[in-house]
């Protein structure tokens, strides 16, 4: 009885991560031009550092509601990219690039990772970003939070104005 509860436990689990959106994700041939165009420069640029092979990594491309309209978008994200011949190519201690795709506008952001979180109505972009943007060094503790304005078309944040 015991087997069949792992191994039915296990079923489930596997085959979600088997067909999960984010492994389907990978195939960059359903890519909006925009991502598609970022990805070429990043290859351009590994072949011409020692003629590289260029290489994505899990998580390089991520589909998520970005803007709470319920449809998923694109985010390209460079730290899962990957040269054979340059193992900080894409990024460095400030992090890496993400590109983020909503309403076809792309806008980047070099962050140190990247998370979304629903905060009453508005879907929020919460990023760990370099030290030096809250006014410290790189270990100097600093997020940055951005909310996207569907009619401005733009990423809307502020620093907050503590007491």
């Amino acid at each position: 009885m015991m087997k069949f509860s792992l191994i039915s436990g296990w079923i489930p689990a596997l085959t979600g991560m088997l067909f999960s959106p984010a492994l389907q994700a990978q195939d960059t041939s359903e890519l909006p031009q925009q991502l598609q165009d970022k990805i070429v420069i990043a290859k351009e640029a590994c072949a011409a550092f020692d003629q590289g092979e260029f290489a994505l990594e899990w998580g390089a491309i991520e589909r998520v509601d970005l803007d709470g309209d319920l449809y998923a978008d694109w985010v390209l994200n460079e730290r899962a990219f990957a040269c054979s011949t340059a193992a900080s190519l894409y990024g460095g201690t400030g992090g890496s690039m993400s590109h983020f795709l909503v309403d076809n506008e792309l806008n980047s952001l070099l962050n140190q990772g990247w998370d979304v979180i629903s905060v009453g109505r508005y879907r929020v972009v919460i990023a760990d970003v370099h030290g030096s943007q809250c006014g410290g060094i790189n270990p100097t503790p600093c997020v940055t939070s951005s909310v996207w304005d569907s009619e401005a078309k733009e990423w809307r944040s502020t620093s907050a104005e503590w007491e």
